[in-house]
C-alpha cells in the first residue's frame, strides 16, 4: 500500500464554525486565539470550563472541558482508579487528571483529516457528548474528592438509576 502526501488546502479555520455556532446559540465565548476559543456553559451540578483547540499538526479539533474540583494530593491514587471506571463507561471522549492544574478534564477530539470542515451539528453534538459526560460522573468525582469515598463506592451511587417519581 503506497500513501502518497497529498496536500489539502483547508478554506477556513475550523474555530470559526465554534465561533459562528456559540453565537447563534447566544453562548458567551471568548476568542483567545486564532486556533482557540473557550466559554463557560452552566450544568446541573456546576459551571463547565469549555476549551475548542484547533489543533493543525494532526488536523483534529480538540475540546476539552473541566470542571473546579481541584484534586489534593492524597486523593489522586483514588482518583485515578476512578478514572479507569469512568473511562470504561465513557463511549466517546475520555477523562484524564490535568497534573499541572490538579483538574479533572473531559478530552476529545474530531478528526478533520484531508480538509475536512467541521458542520455546526458535528460541533453541537461534540459538546453535547462532553457536557453529558461531565454531568453524567460529576458526582462520582466529588464523592472520591470530597468524600473520601473509593472509586468503587462512587461509580455505584452515580450510577444507581431511579424509576418513576415520587
Amino acid at each position: 500500500m503506497n500513501l502518497s502526501n497529498i496536500e489539502f488546502e483547508r478554506h477556513s479555520n475550523p474555530v470559526d464554525m465554534i465561533e459562528f455556532v456559540a453565537a447563534a446559540n447566544d453562548w458567551t465565548f471568548e476568542r483567545s486565539g486564532e486556533h482557540e476559543i473557550a466559554m463557560t456553559v452552566e450544568g446541573h451540578w456546576t459551571d463547565y470550563h469549555v476549551s475548542f483547540s484547533w489543533m493543525e499538526d494532526c488536523e483534529a479539533l480538540h475540546i476539552a472541558s473541566a470542571f473546579d474540583i481541584k484534586v489534593p494530593d492524597v486523593r489522586v491514587t483514588e482518583v485515578m482508579r476512578l478514572l479507569s471506571h469512568v473511562n470504561g463507561q465513557v463511549l466517546m471522549g475520555h477523562f484524564d487528571l490535568w497534573q499541572q492544574e490538579s483538574v479533572i478534564i473531559f478530552r476529545q477530539s474530531l478528526l478533520l483529516a484531508g480538509g475536512a470542515e467541521p458542520t455546526n451539528r458535528q460541533v453541537e453534538v461534540l459538546l453535547s457528548n462532553a457536557l453529558d459526560s461531565c454531568e453524567a460522573y460529576f458526582q462520582a468525582f466529588q464523592f472520591v474528592v470530597w468524600s473520601g469515598m473509593d472509586a468503587h463506592s462512587a461509580m455505584t451511587a452515580v450510577m444507581f438509576e431511579t424509576k418513576g417519581e415520587a
